[in-house]
Protein backbone atom coordinates (compact mmCIF):
# COMPACT_ATOMS: atom_id res chain seq x y z
CA UNK A 1 0.00 0.00 0.00
CA UNK A 2 1.05 3.68 -0.41
CA UNK A 3 0.53 4.93 2.68
CA UNK A 4 0.99 8.50 1.61
CA UNK A 5 -1.73 8.51 -0.35
CA UNK A 6 -3.96 6.74 1.77
CA UNK A 7 -3.09 9.42 4.28
CA UNK A 8 -3.93 12.18 1.93
CA UNK A 9 -7.32 10.14 0.91
CA UNK A 10 -8.14 9.68 5.31
CA UNK A 11 -7.34 13.24 6.00
CA UNK A 12 -9.13 14.75 2.75
CA UNK A 13 -12.46 13.17 3.75
CA UNK A 14 -12.14 13.87 7.98
CA UNK A 15 -11.57 17.46 7.40
CA UNK A 16 -12.80 18.47 3.56
CA UNK A 17 -12.28 21.61 2.55
CA UNK A 18 -11.26 23.36 6.29
CA UNK A 19 -8.01 21.28 5.89
CA UNK A 20 -5.52 22.74 3.41
CA UNK A 21 -2.19 20.71 3.39
CA UNK A 22 0.44 19.38 0.74
CA UNK A 23 3.55 20.88 -0.90
CA UNK A 24 3.57 24.27 -1.38
CA UNK A 25 0.35 25.65 -0.26
CA UNK A 26 1.46 28.25 2.23
CA UNK A 27 0.25 31.23 -0.52
CA UNK A 28 -3.63 30.25 0.08
CA UNK A 29 -3.44 31.99 3.41
CA UNK A 30 -4.10 35.43 2.25
CA UNK A 31 -7.50 34.28 0.62
CA UNK A 32 -8.30 32.47 3.26
CA UNK A 33 -7.81 35.20 6.31
CA UNK A 34 -10.35 37.39 3.68
CA UNK A 35 -12.76 35.22 4.44
CA UNK A 36 -13.38 36.40 8.10
CA UNK A 37 -12.49 40.26 7.81
CA UNK A 38 -9.38 42.73 6.67
CA UNK A 39 -7.25 42.54 10.02
CA UNK A 40 -5.27 39.44 11.11
CA UNK A 41 -3.83 39.28 14.07
CA UNK A 42 -0.16 37.39 12.77
CA UNK A 43 1.44 35.12 15.70
CA UNK A 44 4.92 34.00 14.61
CA UNK A 45 8.46 33.71 15.58
CA UNK A 46 10.16 36.25 14.07
CA UNK A 47 13.68 34.89 14.00
CA UNK A 48 14.60 31.19 12.26
CA UNK A 49 10.80 31.67 11.12
CA UNK A 50 11.21 35.50 9.64
CA UNK A 51 11.38 33.84 5.96
CA UNK A 52 7.91 31.84 6.52
CA UNK A 53 6.00 34.72 8.65
CA UNK A 54 7.41 37.59 5.86
CA UNK A 55 5.61 35.33 2.74
CA UNK A 56 2.29 35.00 4.86
CA UNK A 57 2.22 38.27 5.73
CA UNK A 58 3.09 39.03 1.90
CA UNK A 59 -0.12 36.85 1.16
CA UNK A 60 -2.27 38.71 3.37
CA UNK A 61 -1.66 41.93 2.06
CA UNK A 62 -2.38 40.61 -1.59
CA UNK A 63 -5.47 40.02 -0.43
CA UNK A 64 -6.01 43.20 1.47
CA UNK A 65 -5.60 41.76 4.96
CA UNK A 66 -3.53 44.25 7.54
CA UNK A 67 -1.59 42.84 10.25
CA UNK A 68 -3.57 44.27 13.24
CA UNK A 69 -1.30 46.54 15.25
CA UNK A 70 0.84 46.67 12.43
CA UNK A 71 3.03 44.06 13.46
CA UNK A 72 4.09 40.36 14.33
CA UNK A 73 3.12 39.17 17.64
CA UNK A 74 5.92 37.28 19.49
CA UNK A 75 5.48 33.13 19.34
CA UNK A 76 4.74 30.73 22.49
CA UNK A 77 8.28 29.41 23.89
CA UNK A 78 8.14 25.78 24.18
CA UNK A 79 4.98 24.19 25.92
CA UNK A 80 2.77 27.00 26.08
CA UNK A 81 3.73 29.03 29.49
CA UNK A 82 0.52 30.24 30.40
CA UNK A 83 2.16 33.68 30.31
CA UNK A 84 2.52 33.57 27.11
CA UNK A 85 -1.68 32.94 26.66
CA UNK A 86 -1.78 36.40 28.47
CA UNK A 87 0.54 37.61 26.24
CA UNK A 88 -1.16 36.81 23.19
CA UNK A 89 -4.68 37.71 24.80
CA UNK A 90 -3.27 41.13 25.40
CA UNK A 91 -2.18 41.86 21.95
CA UNK A 92 -5.83 40.74 20.64
CA UNK A 93 -7.79 42.68 23.14
CA UNK A 94 -5.49 45.90 21.71
CA UNK A 95 -5.61 45.57 18.25
CA UNK A 96 -8.82 44.07 18.24
CA UNK A 97 -8.35 41.63 14.89
CA UNK A 98 -10.94 39.99 12.91
CA UNK A 99 -9.39 36.64 13.28
CA UNK A 100 -6.31 35.43 14.59
CA UNK A 101 -3.46 33.58 12.48
CA UNK A 102 -1.23 30.93 14.88
CA UNK A 103 2.26 30.49 12.79
CA UNK A 104 4.49 27.80 14.23
CA UNK A 105 4.17 24.30 16.22
CA UNK A 106 1.89 23.05 18.69
CA UNK A 107 2.79 25.37 21.55
CA UNK A 108 1.98 28.39 19.51
CA UNK A 109 -0.79 27.16 17.90
CA UNK A 110 -2.18 26.18 21.59
CA UNK A 111 -1.60 29.39 23.14
CA UNK A 112 -3.20 30.91 20.48
CA UNK A 113 -6.80 28.66 21.01
CA UNK A 114 -6.71 29.82 25.23
CA UNK A 115 -5.92 33.43 24.30
CA UNK A 116 -8.98 33.52 21.99
CA UNK A 117 -10.98 31.82 24.80
CA UNK A 118 -9.71 34.36 27.31
CA UNK A 119 -10.33 37.41 24.62
CA UNK A 120 -13.81 36.40 24.34
CA UNK A 121 -14.56 34.86 27.76
CA UNK A 122 -12.38 36.79 29.99
CA UNK A 123 -14.12 40.06 30.92
CA UNK A 124 -17.99 38.15 30.96
CA UNK A 125 -16.83 35.07 33.15
CA UNK A 126 -13.45 35.22 34.65
CA UNK A 127 -9.66 36.13 33.20
CA UNK A 128 -7.67 33.37 35.28
CA UNK A 129 -6.78 30.29 32.27
CA UNK A 130 -7.13 27.57 34.72
CA UNK A 131 -11.14 27.61 35.10
CA UNK A 132 -11.14 26.55 31.45
CA UNK A 133 -8.96 23.16 32.04
CA UNK A 134 -10.64 20.14 31.34
CA UNK A 135 -13.70 18.74 29.05
CA UNK A 136 -16.59 21.46 27.78
CA UNK A 137 -15.76 24.09 29.82
CA UNK A 138 -15.09 26.64 27.02
CA UNK A 139 -18.70 25.58 25.32
CA UNK A 140 -20.22 25.62 28.59
CA UNK A 141 -19.68 29.28 28.80
CA UNK A 142 -19.55 30.38 25.34
CA UNK A 143 -23.58 29.05 25.80
CA UNK A 144 -24.42 30.90 28.87
CA UNK A 145 -22.84 34.22 27.89
CA UNK A 146 -24.39 34.01 24.16
CA UNK A 147 -20.60 34.71 22.82
CA UNK A 148 -18.72 33.51 19.38
CA UNK A 149 -14.93 32.55 19.92
CA UNK A 150 -12.53 34.74 17.36
CA UNK A 151 -11.82 32.88 14.45
CA UNK A 152 -8.11 30.84 14.52
CA UNK A 153 -6.62 29.85 11.34
CA UNK A 154 -3.66 27.32 12.63
CA UNK A 155 -0.91 27.36 10.07
CA UNK A 156 1.37 24.10 11.32
CA UNK A 157 5.25 24.51 10.83
CA UNK A 158 6.55 21.69 12.46
CA UNK A 159 5.39 18.43 12.24
CA UNK A 160 4.32 17.21 15.83
CA UNK A 161 1.62 17.76 17.61
CA UNK A 162 -1.33 17.78 15.68
CA UNK A 163 -2.45 21.00 17.23
CA UNK A 164 -4.11 22.52 14.25
CA UNK A 165 -6.67 19.96 13.56
CA UNK A 166 -7.64 19.21 17.43
CA UNK A 167 -9.58 20.29 20.06
CA UNK A 168 -6.76 20.31 22.60
CA UNK A 169 -5.10 23.08 24.28
CA UNK A 170 -1.92 21.81 26.30
CA UNK A 171 -1.18 25.23 28.66
CA UNK A 172 2.44 24.84 30.92
CA UNK A 173 2.38 25.79 34.75
CA UNK A 174 6.15 27.00 34.35
CA UNK A 175 6.35 26.92 38.06
CA UNK A 176 5.19 23.69 39.13
CA UNK A 177 6.49 22.28 35.18
CA UNK A 178 3.54 20.69 34.79
CA UNK A 179 0.87 20.72 31.69
CA UNK A 180 -3.09 21.12 31.93
CA UNK A 181 -5.57 20.49 28.99
CA UNK A 182 -8.14 22.55 27.64
CA UNK A 183 -9.97 19.75 25.90
CA UNK A 184 -13.08 21.17 23.63
CA UNK A 185 -14.39 21.04 20.43
CA UNK A 186 -14.63 24.67 20.47
CA UNK A 187 -11.17 25.43 19.98
CA UNK A 188 -10.39 23.52 17.18
CA UNK A 189 -9.25 26.14 14.73
CA UNK A 190 -11.66 27.41 12.13
CA UNK A 191 -8.94 26.24 8.92
CA UNK A 192 -6.10 24.55 9.12
CA UNK A 193 -2.71 25.05 6.60
CA UNK A 194 0.50 23.06 6.65
CA UNK A 195 2.61 23.15 4.04
CA UNK A 196 5.01 20.16 4.25
CA UNK A 197 7.94 21.98 3.17
CA UNK A 198 8.07 24.76 5.74
CA UNK A 199 9.09 21.81 8.02
CA UNK A 200 12.51 22.17 6.61
CA UNK A 201 13.17 25.59 8.35
CA UNK A 202 12.84 23.21 11.55
CA UNK A 203 15.70 20.86 13.21
CA UNK A 204 15.46 17.39 12.47
CA UNK A 205 14.88 16.58 16.16
CA UNK A 206 11.95 18.70 16.02
CA UNK A 207 10.29 16.27 13.27
CA UNK A 208 11.37 13.13 15.11
CA UNK A 209 10.04 14.44 18.26
CA UNK A 210 6.83 14.41 16.10
CA UNK A 211 6.98 11.20 14.82
CA UNK A 212 7.35 9.71 18.05
CA UNK A 213 4.12 12.12 18.84
CA UNK A 214 2.12 10.62 15.84
CA UNK A 215 3.18 6.59 16.82
CA UNK A 216 1.86 7.90 20.35
CA UNK A 217 -1.20 9.41 19.46
CA UNK A 218 -2.48 6.62 17.26
CA UNK A 219 -1.18 3.50 19.44
CA UNK A 220 -3.10 5.30 22.58
CA UNK A 221 -6.61 5.46 20.65
CA UNK A 222 -6.23 2.63 19.11
CA UNK A 223 -5.42 0.55 22.62
CA UNK A 224 -8.53 2.35 23.86
CA UNK A 225 -10.49 2.26 21.32
CA UNK A 226 -13.90 0.35 21.92
CA UNK A 227 -15.83 -1.41 19.22
CA UNK A 228 -17.76 1.34 17.74
CA UNK A 229 -14.29 3.19 16.83
CA UNK A 230 -12.05 -0.09 16.35
CA UNK A 231 -11.94 -0.10 12.76
CA UNK A 232 -11.04 3.33 12.14
CA UNK A 233 -8.32 3.50 14.92
CA UNK A 234 -6.85 0.43 13.10
CA UNK A 235 -6.92 2.10 10.08
CA UNK A 236 -5.20 5.49 11.05
CA UNK A 237 -2.86 3.63 13.54
CA UNK A 238 -1.60 1.09 10.64
CA UNK A 239 -1.15 4.05 8.01
CA UNK A 240 0.43 6.72 10.91
CA UNK A 241 2.66 3.95 12.58
CA UNK A 242 3.80 2.34 9.12
CA UNK A 243 4.64 5.83 7.35
CA UNK A 244 6.97 6.60 10.96
CA UNK A 245 8.58 3.47 10.39
CA UNK A 246 9.45 3.74 6.34
CA UNK A 247 10.72 6.68 6.14
CA UNK A 248 11.79 8.66 10.10
CA UNK A 249 15.15 7.32 9.85
CA UNK A 250 15.59 7.92 6.47
CA UNK A 251 14.66 11.91 7.24
CA UNK A 252 17.68 11.00 10.22
CA UNK A 253 20.30 10.17 7.23
CA UNK A 254 19.49 13.52 5.22
CA UNK A 255 17.10 15.89 7.05
CA UNK A 256 16.59 17.31 3.15
CA UNK A 257 14.36 14.32 1.96
CA UNK A 258 10.97 16.03 1.11
CA UNK A 259 9.16 13.12 0.83
CA UNK A 260 9.73 11.57 4.76
CA UNK A 261 8.86 15.08 5.55
CA UNK A 262 6.12 15.00 3.70
CA UNK A 263 5.43 11.15 5.13
CA UNK A 264 5.78 12.15 8.89
CA UNK A 265 3.84 15.35 8.44
CA UNK A 266 1.23 13.11 6.96
CA UNK A 267 1.66 11.05 10.28
CA UNK A 268 1.46 13.61 12.64
CA UNK A 269 -1.84 14.91 10.73
CA UNK A 270 -2.97 11.73 11.36
CA UNK A 271 -2.11 11.57 14.67
CA UNK A 272 -4.57 14.46 14.98
CA UNK A 273 -7.01 12.40 13.99
CA UNK A 274 -6.60 9.73 16.24
CA UNK A 275 -7.05 12.16 19.46
CA UNK A 276 -10.50 13.59 17.79
CA UNK A 277 -12.18 9.81 17.88
CA UNK A 278 -10.51 8.47 20.74
CA UNK A 279 -8.06 10.18 23.73
CA UNK A 280 -4.63 9.35 25.01
CA UNK A 281 -3.60 7.89 28.24
CA UNK A 282 -0.79 6.70 30.30
CA UNK A 283 2.19 7.75 28.48
CA UNK A 284 0.69 11.07 27.38
CA UNK A 285 -0.23 11.59 31.23
CA UNK A 286 3.18 11.00 32.21
CA UNK A 287 4.48 13.51 29.74
CA UNK A 288 3.11 16.21 31.06
CA UNK A 289 4.93 16.29 33.98
CA UNK A 290 8.02 16.10 32.06
CA UNK A 291 8.01 18.83 30.12
CA UNK A 292 11.21 20.94 31.30
CA UNK A 293 13.51 17.96 30.72
CA UNK A 294 12.37 16.71 27.00
CA UNK A 295 10.40 16.98 24.23
CA UNK A 296 6.36 16.14 24.39
CA UNK A 297 6.93 13.55 21.66
CA UNK A 298 10.25 12.18 22.91
CA UNK A 299 8.84 11.68 26.35
CA UNK A 300 5.65 9.60 24.69
CA UNK A 301 7.84 7.49 23.23
CA UNK A 302 9.67 6.50 25.89
CA UNK A 303 6.83 5.83 27.96
CA UNK A 304 4.41 3.81 25.59
CA UNK A 305 6.34 0.65 25.47
CA UNK A 306 6.18 0.55 29.25
CA UNK A 307 2.49 1.70 29.41
CA UNK A 308 1.79 -1.41 26.81
CA UNK A 309 2.76 -3.97 29.06
CA UNK A 310 0.70 -2.89 32.24
CA UNK A 311 -2.31 -2.81 29.48
CA UNK A 312 -1.23 -6.18 27.81
CA UNK A 313 -4.11 -7.95 29.37
CA UNK A 314 -6.76 -5.46 27.71
CA UNK A 315 -4.97 -4.79 24.07
CA UNK A 316 -4.25 -8.76 22.42
CA UNK A 317 -5.74 -7.66 19.08
CA UNK A 318 -3.71 -4.12 18.93
CA UNK A 319 -0.30 -5.77 19.93
CA UNK A 320 -1.36 -8.14 16.99
CA UNK A 321 -1.78 -5.15 14.42
CA UNK A 322 1.35 -2.93 15.73
CA UNK A 323 3.73 -5.52 16.21
CA UNK A 324 3.31 -6.78 12.64
CA UNK A 325 4.04 -3.13 11.61
CA UNK A 326 6.78 -3.11 13.31
CA UNK A 327 8.23 -6.26 11.97
CA UNK A 328 7.50 -5.45 8.64
CA UNK A 329 9.69 -2.99 9.02
CA UNK A 330 12.71 -4.65 10.03
CA UNK A 331 12.31 -3.71 14.27
CA UNK A 332 11.76 -7.23 15.11
CA UNK A 333 12.14 -10.92 14.23
CA UNK A 334 9.73 -12.55 16.63
CA UNK A 335 7.12 -14.53 15.84
CA UNK A 336 4.13 -12.18 16.39
CA UNK A 337 1.28 -14.11 15.13
CA UNK A 338 2.05 -17.21 17.99
CA UNK A 339 2.78 -15.09 21.19
CA UNK A 340 0.19 -13.82 23.43
CA UNK A 341 -0.26 -12.44 26.48
CA UNK A 342 2.65 -10.14 28.28
CA UNK A 343 4.86 -12.01 25.85
CA UNK A 344 3.33 -10.25 22.93
CA UNK A 345 3.28 -7.20 25.29
CA UNK A 346 7.10 -7.32 25.58
CA UNK A 347 7.99 -8.04 21.90
CA UNK A 348 5.57 -5.25 21.26
CA UNK A 349 7.41 -2.73 23.61
CA UNK A 350 11.20 -4.20 22.89
CA UNK A 351 9.85 -3.43 18.77
CA UNK A 352 9.24 0.10 19.69
CA UNK A 353 12.49 0.41 21.54
CA UNK A 354 14.44 -0.43 18.55
CA UNK A 355 12.56 2.05 16.27
CA UNK A 356 12.90 4.58 18.90
CA UNK A 357 16.99 3.77 18.47
CA UNK A 358 16.98 3.62 14.93
CA UNK A 359 16.05 7.30 14.83
CA UNK A 360 18.61 8.34 17.67
CA UNK A 361 15.84 8.95 20.00
CA UNK A 362 16.75 8.08 23.97
CA UNK A 363 14.72 5.05 25.05
CA UNK A 364 14.48 5.22 28.81
CA UNK A 365 13.92 8.48 31.46
CA UNK A 366 17.46 6.86 33.09
CA UNK A 367 19.14 8.72 29.71
CA UNK A 368 17.21 11.82 30.23
CA UNK A 369 19.52 14.44 31.54
CA UNK A 370 17.87 16.45 34.55
CA UNK A 371 15.74 13.58 35.18
CA UNK A 372 15.25 12.89 38.96
CA UNK A 373 13.55 10.98 41.49
CA UNK A 374 11.19 14.58 41.85
CA UNK A 375 9.66 13.97 38.15
CA UNK A 376 8.33 10.85 39.55
CA UNK A 377 6.57 12.36 42.02
CA UNK A 378 5.36 14.72 40.16
CA UNK A 379 3.89 12.18 37.73
CA UNK A 380 2.47 10.39 40.13
CA UNK A 381 0.26 13.29 41.76
CA UNK A 382 -0.55 15.00 38.71
CA UNK A 383 -2.38 11.68 37.60
CA UNK A 384 -4.80 11.97 40.82
CA UNK A 385 -5.48 15.48 40.09
CA UNK A 386 -9.18 15.99 38.56
CA UNK A 387 -8.82 18.03 35.87
CA UNK A 388 -6.56 15.01 34.44
CA UNK A 389 -8.59 12.22 35.13
CA UNK A 390 -10.14 11.95 31.53
CA UNK A 391 -6.21 10.50 30.86
CA UNK A 392 -7.05 7.84 33.70
CA UNK A 393 -10.23 6.97 31.86
CA UNK A 394 -9.18 6.51 28.69
CA UNK A 395 -6.69 3.77 29.33
CA UNK A 396 -7.58 0.54 27.63
CA UNK A 397 -8.70 -0.72 31.29
CA UNK A 398 -9.91 2.76 33.18
CA UNK A 399 -8.26 3.38 36.22
CA UNK A 400 -9.20 5.94 38.96
CA UNK A 401 -6.58 8.17 41.55
CA UNK A 402 -6.77 5.04 44.25
CA UNK A 403 -4.74 2.85 41.77
CA UNK A 404 -2.37 5.11 40.33
CA UNK A 405 0.69 4.32 42.55
CA UNK A 406 0.18 0.44 42.84
CA UNK A 407 0.16 0.52 39.28
CA UNK A 408 1.32 3.54 37.59
CA UNK A 409 4.81 4.10 39.76
CA UNK A 410 6.28 0.41 38.74
CA UNK A 411 5.77 1.66 34.97
CA UNK A 412 7.66 4.77 35.28
CA UNK A 413 10.31 3.17 37.86
CA UNK A 414 10.75 0.52 34.60
CA UNK A 415 11.33 3.14 32.54
CA UNK A 416 13.92 4.63 33.91
CA UNK A 417 15.83 1.90 34.17
CA UNK A 418 14.77 -0.46 30.97
CA UNK A 419 13.76 -3.26 33.18
CA UNK A 420 9.95 -4.34 32.32
CA UNK A 421 9.65 -7.05 34.93
CA UNK A 422 8.69 -4.18 37.06
CA UNK A 423 5.61 -3.81 35.67
CA UNK A 424 1.90 -5.30 36.80
CA UNK A 425 -0.74 -5.66 34.33
CA UNK A 426 -4.06 -4.23 34.95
Amino acid sequence: MDYIKEAYRLLKDWKGDSYIFGLSVLDKIGEVASRFGQKALLVSNTTYMKPVADSVADSLQKKGVQLAGNCICPDAKPNAPREDVYRIESYILHTKPDCVIALGGGSTIDACKAACVLATLGGKVTPEIDHYFGTGIVTKELESTKETLLPLIAIETSASSGAHLTKYANITDPVIGQKKLIVDDAVVPKISIFDYTVTKSMPVKVTIDGALDAIAHVFEVFCGAKEASFEKTKELAECAISLCAEYAHKLVKDPSDIKAREAIGLATDLGGYAIMVGGTSGAHLTSFSLVDIIGHGTACGIMNPYYAILYSKAIQRQLKIVGKIFKKFGYTNDDIDNLQGRELALSVARAMIAYGKSIDAPTTLGEIKGFTEAHIQRALTAAKDPQLDMKLKNMPVPMNASLVDEYMEPVLRAAVSGDMSLIKEL
